[in-house]
């Protein structure tokens, strides 16, 4: 049996402004910073064997604290883009409050919560790749390198660690979970909040638990 550790980030500074962050590398705040300690509080007295993290700073910083706080900072550690938040296009750095007003709840709510309809793609300062990702597009790059590079390990046995973001992880739990498109709409992963999953050999989830 095997375990595998996910973990969205702590609180950024744009959650903190309510605003749509996506790739954007912005840090956590002091109390993100606080909620990635906490939650290595919760994980004291696991050995972790490996970790996984993005290439954004918000989830190699949960990370760093978290093994400080465990005592395992000697950890390996691999930082892949795959891991990355989704991809917010048009929206990235914009106030959500103020994009519900501009296109309307009912539309902003689609773009942040439907499975497979992106956000607005046009090139901005944000965003001047016009690069813009539902969560079906982020679940399409995640899910392979979870199945090549995680999955595997803790198929093995090994305890697995993952510190990445809300929408990259929602992908994961999707696919753990076994939840519907609609099922996940409803899916919120809390900042800073450890969930733990014992796993067997072939992968089938055995227990699960969120550490509050």
């Amino acid at each position: 049996m095997g375990k595998l550790v996910l973990v969205r980030h702590g609180q950024s500074q744009w959650n903190l402004e309510n605003r749509f962050t996506g790739w954007v590398d912005v840090p956590l705040t002091e109390t993100g910073e606080k909620e990635a300690r906490r939650a290595g509080e919760h994980l004291k007295g696991i050995k972790f064997n490996r970790a996984f993290t993005s290439v954004l700073q918000r989830a190699q910083k949960t990370l760093a604290n978290i093994l400080d706080v465990v005592g395992q900072k000697d950890l390996p550690v691999e930082k892949n883009q795959a891991l990355n938040e989704r991809h917010y296009g048009a929206l990235q750095g914009l106030n959500k409050e103020e994009t519900a007003k501009k296109f309307g709840a009912d539309q902003v709510k689609i773009w942040r919560r439907s499975y497979d309809v992106p956000p607005p793609k046009e090139k901005t300062d944000m965003n001047p790749e016009g690069i813009a990702e539902s969560l079906k597009d982020t679940a399409a790059r995640t899910l392979p390198y979870f199945y090549s590079a995680i999955l595997p390990l803790v198929k093995k046995g090994e305890t697995i660690l993952v510190a990445a973001h809300g929408n990259s992880l929602r992908s994961i739990v999707m696919d753990l979970d076994k939840l519907t498109k609609e099922q996940v709409l409803e899916l919120n992963l809390d900042t800073g909040v450890p969930i733990v999953y014992d796993l067997d050999e072939r992968g089938r989830v055995l227990e699960k638990k969120i550490l509050k």
